[in-house]
Protein backbone atom coordinates (compact mmCIF):
# COMPACT_ATOMS: atom_id res chain seq x y z
CA UNK A 1 0.00 0.00 0.00
CA UNK A 2 1.68 3.68 -1.06
CA UNK A 3 2.73 5.21 1.86
CA UNK A 4 0.73 8.05 1.69
CA UNK A 5 -2.66 6.20 1.59
CA UNK A 6 -1.18 4.49 5.18
CA UNK A 7 -0.56 8.30 6.95
CA UNK A 8 -3.93 9.56 5.43
CA UNK A 9 -5.50 7.17 7.08
CA UNK A 10 -3.76 7.64 10.35
CA UNK A 11 -3.97 11.20 10.41
CA UNK A 12 -7.93 10.53 10.06
CA UNK A 13 -7.60 8.82 13.80
CA UNK A 14 -6.64 12.26 15.35
CA UNK A 15 -9.57 14.42 13.34
CA UNK A 16 -12.41 13.58 14.69
CA UNK A 17 -13.81 12.67 18.79
CA UNK A 18 -14.25 9.07 19.69
CA UNK A 19 -17.68 7.49 18.63
CA UNK A 20 -18.58 10.18 15.97
CA UNK A 21 -19.84 8.00 12.70
CA UNK A 22 -22.61 9.52 10.93
CA UNK A 23 -24.55 6.71 9.63
CA UNK A 24 -26.39 7.90 7.19
CA UNK A 25 -26.32 6.43 3.92
CA UNK A 26 -27.13 9.10 1.57
CA UNK A 27 -25.24 9.15 -0.90
CA UNK A 28 -24.08 13.26 -0.67
CA UNK A 29 -23.98 12.47 3.30
CA UNK A 30 -20.65 12.52 5.42
CA UNK A 31 -19.45 9.57 7.52
CA UNK A 32 -16.76 8.86 9.94
CA UNK A 33 -15.89 5.23 10.58
CA UNK A 34 -13.28 4.24 13.54
CA UNK A 35 -12.27 0.79 13.18
CA UNK A 36 -9.37 -0.55 15.65
CA UNK A 37 -8.01 -4.39 16.80
CA UNK A 38 -6.53 -6.96 15.46
CA UNK A 39 -2.85 -6.53 14.46
CA UNK A 40 -3.05 -9.63 12.28
CA UNK A 41 -6.23 -8.14 10.31
CA UNK A 42 -4.97 -4.17 10.21
CA UNK A 43 -2.87 -4.07 6.71
CA UNK A 44 -5.99 -6.17 5.49
CA UNK A 45 -7.84 -3.49 6.85
CA UNK A 46 -6.37 -0.58 5.81
CA UNK A 47 -6.19 -1.80 1.72
CA UNK A 48 -10.00 -2.09 2.48
CA UNK A 49 -10.46 1.73 3.81
CA UNK A 50 -8.09 2.89 1.36
CA UNK A 51 -10.10 1.00 -1.64
CA UNK A 52 -13.32 2.29 -0.17
CA UNK A 53 -12.71 5.50 0.25
CA UNK A 54 -11.17 5.92 -3.41
CA UNK A 55 -14.82 4.56 -4.25
CA UNK A 56 -17.01 6.11 -1.74
CA UNK A 57 -15.49 9.71 -1.38
CA UNK A 58 -18.15 11.18 1.52
CA UNK A 59 -16.85 8.46 3.68
CA UNK A 60 -13.54 8.76 6.07
CA UNK A 61 -12.33 5.51 7.63
CA UNK A 62 -10.12 5.59 10.36
CA UNK A 63 -7.64 2.05 10.94
CA UNK A 64 -5.48 1.16 13.56
CA UNK A 65 -4.32 -1.84 15.14
CA UNK A 66 -3.60 -2.75 18.71
CA UNK A 67 -4.56 -6.43 18.99
CA UNK A 68 -8.31 -7.36 19.19
CA UNK A 69 -8.69 -7.32 23.19
CA UNK A 70 -7.70 -3.70 22.34
CA UNK A 71 -10.65 -3.33 19.42
CA UNK A 72 -13.16 -5.16 21.38
CA UNK A 73 -12.26 -3.57 24.81
CA UNK A 74 -13.02 0.16 22.78
CA UNK A 75 -15.96 -1.14 21.32
CA UNK A 76 -17.42 -1.96 24.50
CA UNK A 77 -16.61 1.36 25.66
CA UNK A 78 -18.29 2.91 22.98
CA UNK A 79 -15.45 4.60 21.06
CA UNK A 80 -14.70 3.08 18.16
CA UNK A 81 -17.69 1.35 15.48
CA UNK A 82 -16.22 -1.48 13.94
CA UNK A 83 -13.52 -3.76 15.87
CA UNK A 84 -11.29 -6.14 14.19
CA UNK A 85 -10.82 -9.10 16.14
CA UNK A 86 -8.90 -12.78 14.81
CA UNK A 87 -10.17 -14.46 17.55
CA UNK A 88 -14.37 -14.59 18.49
CA UNK A 89 -15.62 -12.24 21.17
CA UNK A 90 -15.70 -13.99 24.61
CA UNK A 91 -18.81 -14.34 26.61
CA UNK A 92 -17.71 -12.32 29.09
CA UNK A 93 -16.97 -9.46 26.93
CA UNK A 94 -20.82 -10.24 25.58
CA UNK A 95 -22.15 -9.69 28.76
CA UNK A 96 -19.90 -6.73 29.65
CA UNK A 97 -21.64 -5.49 26.17
CA UNK A 98 -25.07 -5.81 27.44
CA UNK A 99 -24.38 -4.59 30.69
CA UNK A 100 -23.53 -0.93 29.16
CA UNK A 101 -26.64 -1.22 26.82
CA UNK A 102 -25.97 -2.91 23.54
CA UNK A 103 -25.25 -6.66 21.91
CA UNK A 104 -22.61 -6.94 19.55
CA UNK A 105 -23.19 -8.11 16.16
CA UNK A 106 -20.70 -10.22 14.73
CA UNK A 107 -19.48 -10.60 11.20
CA UNK A 108 -17.43 -13.51 9.70
CA UNK A 109 -14.73 -11.03 7.26
CA UNK A 110 -12.32 -13.50 6.15
CA UNK A 111 -10.07 -17.06 6.89
CA UNK A 112 -6.70 -17.11 8.05
CA UNK A 113 -4.26 -20.02 8.84
CA UNK A 114 -1.56 -19.59 11.47
CA UNK A 115 1.74 -20.54 10.13
CA UNK A 116 4.38 -22.56 12.35
CA UNK A 117 7.67 -20.81 11.64
CA UNK A 118 11.25 -21.41 11.92
CA UNK A 119 14.91 -20.20 10.49
CA UNK A 120 15.66 -21.54 7.04
CA UNK A 121 18.22 -23.08 8.71
CA UNK A 122 16.77 -25.28 10.43
CA UNK A 123 16.03 -28.97 9.25
CA UNK A 124 12.73 -29.32 10.97
CA UNK A 125 10.26 -29.28 7.88
CA UNK A 126 7.09 -31.44 9.88
CA UNK A 127 5.59 -31.26 13.54
CA UNK A 128 2.73 -32.62 15.15
CA UNK A 129 0.11 -30.68 17.43
CA UNK A 130 1.19 -32.28 19.93
CA UNK A 131 4.49 -31.92 19.44
CA UNK A 132 4.20 -27.87 18.64
CA UNK A 133 2.23 -28.03 22.15
CA UNK A 134 5.11 -29.71 24.08
CA UNK A 135 7.76 -27.26 22.82
CA UNK A 136 5.85 -24.10 23.65
CA UNK A 137 4.66 -26.03 27.29
CA UNK A 138 8.18 -26.02 27.98
CA UNK A 139 8.65 -29.78 27.99
CA UNK A 140 10.41 -30.29 24.66
CA UNK A 141 13.69 -27.70 24.90
CA UNK A 142 16.25 -28.69 22.25
CA UNK A 143 15.38 -29.30 18.37
CA UNK A 144 17.09 -32.41 18.75
CA UNK A 145 14.50 -33.72 20.16
CA UNK A 146 12.14 -33.12 17.47
CA UNK A 147 14.60 -34.37 14.26
CA UNK A 148 16.46 -30.97 14.35
CA UNK A 149 20.06 -29.99 15.44
CA UNK A 150 21.59 -29.92 18.80
CA UNK A 151 20.29 -26.38 19.56
CA UNK A 152 17.97 -24.96 22.36
CA UNK A 153 14.41 -24.01 21.68
CA UNK A 154 13.70 -20.24 21.31
CA UNK A 155 9.95 -19.38 21.77
CA UNK A 156 8.18 -16.84 20.30
CA UNK A 157 4.64 -15.49 20.72
CA UNK A 158 2.40 -12.78 20.21
CA UNK A 159 1.66 -10.56 23.09
CA UNK A 160 -1.34 -11.79 25.73
CA UNK A 161 -3.86 -8.87 24.14
CA UNK A 162 -3.57 -10.56 20.48
CA UNK A 163 -5.96 -12.55 19.59
CA UNK A 164 -3.67 -14.54 17.83
CA UNK A 165 -1.93 -15.31 20.83
CA UNK A 166 -5.52 -16.64 22.51
CA UNK A 167 -6.44 -18.40 20.03
CA UNK A 168 -3.00 -20.36 19.35
CA UNK A 169 -2.98 -20.65 23.43
CA UNK A 170 -6.31 -22.79 23.07
CA UNK A 171 -6.23 -24.17 19.73
CA UNK A 172 -2.34 -25.63 19.86
CA UNK A 173 -1.37 -25.42 23.22
CA UNK A 174 -3.99 -26.33 25.19
CA UNK A 175 -5.59 -28.54 21.92
CA UNK A 176 -8.90 -27.38 22.05
CA UNK A 177 -8.85 -28.56 25.95
CA UNK A 178 -11.04 -25.73 27.45
CA UNK A 179 -10.31 -27.30 31.03
CA UNK A 180 -6.43 -27.12 30.23
CA UNK A 181 -5.52 -24.23 32.03
CA UNK A 182 -1.53 -24.88 30.99
CA UNK A 183 0.25 -21.10 29.60
CA UNK A 184 2.80 -20.64 27.42
CA UNK A 185 6.49 -21.52 28.88
CA UNK A 186 7.94 -18.89 31.00
CA UNK A 187 10.50 -18.20 29.26
CA UNK A 188 8.28 -17.42 26.03
CA UNK A 189 9.55 -13.89 24.15
CA UNK A 190 6.24 -12.24 23.94
CA UNK A 191 6.87 -9.63 20.73
CA UNK A 192 4.19 -6.49 20.16
CA UNK A 193 3.91 -7.35 16.28
CA UNK A 194 3.43 -10.00 13.69
CA UNK A 195 6.24 -8.49 11.76
CA UNK A 196 8.36 -8.70 14.77
CA UNK A 197 8.13 -12.52 15.22
CA UNK A 198 9.55 -12.87 11.47
CA UNK A 199 11.83 -10.35 12.06
CA UNK A 200 13.31 -12.43 14.99
CA UNK A 201 12.73 -15.79 13.15
CA UNK A 202 14.67 -14.65 10.44
CA UNK A 203 17.45 -14.26 12.58
CA UNK A 204 17.61 -16.74 14.81
CA UNK A 205 18.50 -19.90 13.81
CA UNK A 206 17.05 -21.33 17.37
CA UNK A 207 13.71 -19.87 16.68
CA UNK A 208 10.10 -20.87 16.60
CA UNK A 209 7.25 -18.97 15.88
CA UNK A 210 3.99 -18.09 14.64
CA UNK A 211 1.87 -15.82 12.97
CA UNK A 212 -0.68 -15.07 10.23
CA UNK A 213 -0.17 -16.25 6.58
CA UNK A 214 -0.66 -12.96 5.10
CA UNK A 215 2.54 -11.80 7.18
CA UNK A 216 5.06 -14.58 6.33
CA UNK A 217 7.56 -13.76 3.95
CA UNK A 218 10.32 -15.89 1.51
CA UNK A 219 13.07 -15.38 5.06
CA UNK A 220 11.36 -17.70 7.07
CA UNK A 221 10.28 -21.72 6.53
CA UNK A 222 7.27 -22.32 7.04
CA UNK A 223 6.42 -25.79 8.84
CA UNK A 224 4.22 -28.96 7.58
CA UNK A 225 2.23 -29.73 10.79
CA UNK A 226 -0.17 -32.83 11.72
CA UNK A 227 -3.27 -32.69 13.37
CA UNK A 228 -1.68 -36.00 15.30
CA UNK A 229 1.65 -37.51 15.75
CA UNK A 230 2.92 -39.78 12.20
CA UNK A 231 0.57 -37.02 10.31
CA UNK A 232 -0.35 -36.67 7.45
CA UNK A 233 1.59 -33.38 7.38
CA UNK A 234 -0.21 -30.18 5.69
CA UNK A 235 1.53 -26.84 4.80
CA UNK A 236 -1.17 -23.95 5.09
CA UNK A 237 -2.71 -22.61 2.03
CA UNK A 238 -6.10 -20.93 1.06
CA UNK A 239 -7.15 -24.83 0.12
CA UNK A 240 -5.96 -26.23 2.73
CA UNK A 241 -8.29 -23.87 4.78
CA UNK A 242 -11.00 -24.88 2.62
CA UNK A 243 -10.85 -28.44 3.08
CA UNK A 244 -10.17 -27.74 6.37
CA UNK A 245 -6.88 -30.36 6.21
CA UNK A 246 -4.73 -27.76 8.11
CA UNK A 247 -5.39 -27.90 11.67
CA UNK A 248 -4.30 -24.28 12.36
CA UNK A 249 -7.01 -22.26 10.50
CA UNK A 250 -9.37 -19.63 12.04
CA UNK A 251 -12.27 -17.20 10.80
CA UNK A 252 -11.64 -13.21 11.32
CA UNK A 253 -13.84 -10.63 12.10
CA UNK A 254 -16.27 -7.61 12.95
CA UNK A 255 -17.78 -6.51 15.22
CA UNK A 256 -20.26 -3.64 15.39
CA UNK A 257 -22.13 -1.91 18.45
CA UNK A 258 -25.72 -3.25 17.52
CA UNK A 259 -26.97 -4.20 14.41
CA UNK A 260 -25.25 -1.99 11.71
CA UNK A 261 -26.71 0.96 9.94
CA UNK A 262 -26.25 3.20 7.81
CA UNK A 263 -22.63 4.29 6.30
CA UNK A 264 -21.18 1.44 8.62
CA UNK A 265 -23.59 -1.10 7.31
CA UNK A 266 -22.83 0.04 3.63
CA UNK A 267 -18.94 -0.87 4.58
CA UNK A 268 -19.36 -4.04 6.30
CA UNK A 269 -21.84 -5.05 3.38
CA UNK A 270 -18.57 -4.20 0.90
CA UNK A 271 -16.28 -5.42 2.71
CA UNK A 272 -17.78 -9.20 2.55
CA UNK A 273 -18.42 -8.39 -1.18
CA UNK A 274 -16.88 -10.27 -4.24
CA UNK A 275 -14.51 -6.91 -5.04
CA UNK A 276 -13.28 -6.53 -1.21
CA UNK A 277 -12.46 -10.42 -0.89
CA UNK A 278 -10.22 -10.64 -3.72
CA UNK A 279 -7.99 -7.82 -1.65
CA UNK A 280 -8.11 -10.62 1.16
CA UNK A 281 -6.69 -12.79 -1.74
CA UNK A 282 -4.11 -10.35 -2.79
CA UNK A 283 -2.86 -9.99 0.93
CA UNK A 284 -2.29 -13.63 1.15
CA UNK A 285 -5.48 -14.23 3.85
CA UNK A 286 -8.77 -16.70 2.33
CA UNK A 287 -11.43 -15.32 1.17
CA UNK A 288 -14.84 -16.06 2.62
CA UNK A 289 -16.60 -16.19 -1.08
CA UNK A 290 -14.89 -19.22 -3.14
CA UNK A 291 -14.46 -19.35 -6.75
Amino acid sequence: MPLIAILMVALLAGCSLPGAAKTSSTPNSSAYIQNKGSDTMVNLALAWAEQYQEEHAQVRLSVTGGGSGTGITSLLNGTVDIANASRAITAAEIQTAKSNGFEPVEFIVARDAIAVIVNPENPVQQLSLQQISRIYRGDIKNWQEVGGDNRPIVRLSRETNSGTHVYFLETVIRLGNKKDKTIFSADTLLLPSSEGIISEVRDNPNAIGYDGLGYVTPEVKVIAVGKQDGGPYIMPSAGTVNDKTYPIARDLYMYTHGQASGAIKDYIDWVVSAEAQQIVTNLGFVPIIQK
